[in-house]
């Protein structure tokens, strides 16, 4: 799905994408948007449409589908991605990008969705020491595979695709810290300019949703100078 109100930059992108094997459907709004009758499996979305703002309506669309959104926008400010990132996007593209880094970060937020085109790989056996993808943390009941939580006292409550990500990177390797920019790594962004600012705040998310007191985390911790860990 391309929300794009330029009408050569939409055609650009429909061209990019068909090019790579993508079948697209287009909205000039976010309103228009929101009138298709399909569930796309990513969704590109300008920032600075008319009417309902980009990143208004990926939250909307965060909330009724599992579509992966990837904000595609002139807007590149650092609290601007800050907030796409940890508020409503899988990723984020600044205008004027590079096709191919474009079409990178598509496969990207696809396979984290585990919905790649390509086959997966063969499962591997199941092992006492290999961690489980059903975790119990607080309140929460959360299973990374199914990519599903929920919360006992409020099942309106639920997690990002940033969110899960974070928690199966740090489920990896429960009770052992983890390094910023290994996570930073992960979730696919590698601008060093927001290594710090992006992981801490999608912490701090993380920390308001799981911990009962966020303040004095018993679940996502961090150790001075080496990272964040989880704590089963």
């Amino acid at each position: 799905m391309i929300v794009e109100d330029d009408d050569d930059m939409r055609d650009l992108l429909v061209d990019l994408v068909e090019a790579e094997g993508y079948a697209a459907v287009t909205a000039n709004s976010a309103e228009a948007a929101l009138k298709l009758d399909v569930e796309a499996d990513i969704a590109l979305v300008d920032h600075n449409l008319p009417g309902m703002s980009g990143r208004a309506f990926s939250q909307l669309l965060r909330e009724r589908s599992k579509t992966g959104i990837i904000l595609v926008t002139a807007a590149g400010s650092p609290i601007d991605r800050v907030l796409g990132l940890e508020l409503v996007a899988d990723d984020y593209v600044v205008k004027p990008f590079e096709p191919a880094e474009l079409c990178a970060r598509i496969r990207a937020v696809l396979r984290r969705l585990d919905r790649s085109p390509s086959t997966p790989p063969p499962k591997a056996a199941t092992s006492p020491d290999r961690p489980s993808s059903e975790l119990r943390l607080g309140r929460w009941s959360i299973d990374l595979k199914a990519r599903s939580a929920h919360c006992d006292d409020d099942p309106t409550l639920t997690l990002t695709s940033s969110e899960f990500t974070l928690l199966e990177i740090l489920a990896e390797q429960p009770e052992k810290p983890i390094e910023r920019a290994e996570i930073l790594r992960r979730l696919g962004a590698d601008d060093e300019r927001y290594l710090d600012r992006n992981v801490d705040v999608l912490i701090l998310r993380l920390r308001r949703k799981i911990e009962l007191a966020p303040e004095m985390p018993r679940h996502i911790k961090t150790r001075r100078g080496k990272g964040y860990l989880l704590c089963l």
